[in-house]
């Protein structure tokens, strides 16, 4: 059976993924982006966004379906629920094996981002899907005037608190410092709603109940006391993990926290190969940044197959 081969295959359907598919698409490659999820990356999961150029607010989830309508009208082929196992980087020809099919293209783009990084407390496991979640945009609506508990305190931590006040009848918001490390604008928000309560230097220790989540107990690491209180739901923001596992099998130099390291265009240490988003160790994880940096990526693999004359290698 003759493998399928491409210009440039892209993994990952998020921001980054799918600025690459438009700008590999428009430079005239055969590209195909593997998601092994459904297009929008850990974007569709926000309840809102308020920086992003061109949009003073917008749902998460409708700007991710924005982002992949655009890439699919300019004739970019996308596989969603199709899972890279396995990659072959060397030589000129790369192998990009996913759990439906295997295929050979010229240039790889890695756009895998993040995955939710989760406490390791006891009931975490136990009840995730019964009242413990990681997406406040997805189950948020699942919690209307019930008791909530938000951990964490970077700004997905605040926005969650935020949209599931419009919810719930009550939201508590845990953090294991006495500060918090969410954009200013997002913070003073919080500070109007009426039925959100800060938890300082709080953490939890664990989570409990009989079918559903019931209690949760907490730990406050200044005063050394341990306290149970009554929720109906944890919301988990506590940061990310890169998806960076199988491109580091492969090859591909990550840093100590197992981001991806490129230069200053999109280039990893293999050549042809190229990371953007989320995945690689760029200091500033915003959308903003991973579309600059697919197109930079993009734009490098067109340079790296077609070899224009501007093309410096």
């Amino acid at each position: 059976m003759r493998m399928e081969s491409w210009d440039l295959i892209i993994i990952g359907a998020g921001p980054a993924g799918l600025t690459a598919g438009i700008y590999g698409v428009r430079s005239g490659l055969k590209t195909l982006i593997l998601e092994e999820k459904m297009v929008g990356g850990t974007t569709a999961d926000a309840p809102i966004i308020e920086n992003y150029p061109g949009f003073q607010s917008i749902n998460g989830r409708e700007l991710a379906q924005k982002m992949g309508a655009h890439c699919r009208s300019v004739g970019v082929e996308i596989h969603e629920l199709e899972r890279v196992v396995s990659l072959d980087l060397e030589g000129e020809k790369k192998i990009v094996k996913t759990d439906k099919a295997t295929y050979e293209t010229k240039t790889v783009v890695i756009a895998s981002g993040r995955r939710y990084s989760e406490l390791g407390i006891p009931g975490e496991k136990e009840f995730r899907g019964r009242g413990v979640s990681y997406c406040g945009v997805c189950d948020g609506p699942l919690f209307k005037g019930k008791r909530v508990l938000v951990v964490g305190g970077g700004s997905s931590a605040v926005i969650t608190a935020l949209y599931i006040a419009e919810l719930a009848s009550e939201v508590k918001l845990a953090h294991r410092r006495g500060m918090l490390r969410a954009e200013e604008a997002i913070v003073e928000a919080l500070k109007d709603k009426s039925n959100v309560e800060i938890l300082w230097n709080t953490e939890v220790k664990k989570i409990e109940g009989a079918n559903v989540v019931s209690k949760a107990l907490l730990f406050d690491n200044k005063t050394g006391e341990t306290r149970e209180i009554d929720v109906d739901g944890v919301f988990i923001q506590v940061g990310e993990v890169p998806n960076s596992q199988i491109a580091n099998e492969t090859g591909v130099e990550v840093d100590k926290g197992g981001y991806i390291i490129v230069d200053s265009r999109q280039r990893t240490n293999i050549s042809g190969v190229y990371a953007a988003g989320d995945v690689t160790a760029s200091p500033v994880k915003q959308i903003g940044t991973a579309v600059g940096q697919a197109i930079i990526a993009a734009t490098g693999a067109f340079g790296y197959i077609k070899q224009p004359y501007y093309y410096k290698g």
